[in-house]
């Protein structure tokens, strides 16, 4: 019998080793230039790595950071706020999150601060969002909510669940304003006893920082 050329090359039903080799390389590379720069980011933030200033962060941190998860809150409609975040999702932010118990003065003097830093982050203000729970809102707030605040979120726990809150961190003595960065971690927090200058400062340093979110 007469072999052809066609019938001495050998046949494969998969990828060769080698292209299983670059596929990872692929992969690994795609990762990098995704994850990396945000990785990067919150290492230096941290740990004032390659700052030749050392640590300059204004807001208190919360070490470790906590998953958004654990707060136990969802939006309006119904979806876990800890689903905005991460690799997955289709437009990761950073958030301000302002937190409290029935929002009275000290409350709504953040909710304020939050606007207005994110106004001044200008052509930045699309990477940072801006959401609000409270266990109570004045009927006054109420009525002035979509003239005043029409921007801002309003999130409510998870159905069945109480919230949980870092440690340090207890809205119904003291209204906290919370960070929250791309990969849901909530790792700095605010207060009354902070401007709005210091938060726009640790804003424009970490957005400088990671180029994602």
């Amino acid at each position: 019998m007469t072999t052809t050329t066609a019938d001495s090359i050998p046949h494969h039903d998969g990828p060769t080793p080698a292209q299983i080799r670059r596929g990872r390389r692929t992969a690994l590379l795609l990762f990098a230039v995704g994850l990396g720069p945000m990785l990067a980011a919150t290492l230096m933030f941290y740990t004032g790595w390659l700052n030749p200033v050392g640590q300059t962060n204004q807001g208190l941190l919360i070490e470790p950071p906590v998953p958004v998860a654990q707060l136990n809150l969802q939006t309006a409609g119904g979806e876990p706020l800890q689903a905005r975040f991460g690799a997955d999702s289709a437009e990761t932010k950073w958030l301000m999150l302002v937190v409290a118990g029935t929002c009275t003065e000290d409350c709504e003097q953040l909710l304020y601060l939050a606007r207005q830093v994110n106004i001044a982050l200008g052509k930045n203000a699309p990477r940072v969002g801006r959401a609000a729970y409270m266990a109570g809102v004045p009927a006054d707030l109420e009525r002035r909510w979509q003239e005043d605040y029409r921007l801002m979120e309003r999130l409510r726990p998870v159905t069945g669940e109480s919230p949980r809150w870092p440690a340090g961190v207890d809205p119904e003595q003291q209204p906290r304003l919370l960070l929250v960065d791309p990969f849901g971690n909530v790792m700095m927090h605010y207060g009354t006893e902070h401007t709005g200058k210091q938060l726009l400062k640790d804003l424009k340093h970490l957005l400088k920082l990671s180029q994602i979110g």
